[in-house]
């Protein structure tokens, strides 16, 4: 595809930017007016990023693509 007609990127568009600003300032007023509970909500987080980020995160290392029982080029030492 030609560079010129490619999309950009979400966050380069005027609603990625509208976005970002939103939640920077949604985040400002809940730590200025909410501190102390965001500081007692802060264990939850860090618990709940950890499902979070292994269902977001998971497509990224190759599992996929194949069916099970199919052999990949790339799976272990070839012989020869």
């Amino acid at each position: 595809m030609d560079q010129q007609h490619a999309r950009p990127s979400f966050w380069k568009t005027p609603l990625g930017v509208v976005s970002t600003l939103i939640a920077v300032v949604a985040s400002i007023y809940l730590w200025v007016a909410h501190k102390d509970h965001m500081l007692a909500l802060l264990p939850f987080a860090f618990l709940a990023a950890c499902p979070l980020m292994h269902i977001f995160m998971h497509r990224g290392h190759g599992h996929g693509g194949h069916a099970h029982g199919e052999s990949r080029d790339d799976d272990g030492p070839r012989n020869g």
